[in-house]
């Protein structure tokens, strides 16, 4: 849920905390690898590939 959809305060307060905890885990992992990570439909083929190898498209196939 978005910051702005959540219905009351303390929910608004923690979708800010989530957003702040991920985007500090994500600069954390970016530093370790060396590199950013892959934004949007690139980050999906990336987290898919990584579990087994293959890519989401293969998997529905088969």
């Amino acid at each position: 849920m978005g910051i702005e959809q959540a219905p009351t305060e303390k929910g608004r307060e923690a979708a800010r905390g989530l957003r702040k905890s991920a985007a500090k885990d994500e600069k954390k992992t970016e530093a370790n690898k060396g590199s950013d990570l892959a934004k949007g439909a690139d980050r999906f083929e990336e987290r898919s590939k990584s579990s087994d190898g293959k890519s989401a498209g293969t998997k529905q196939r088969g």
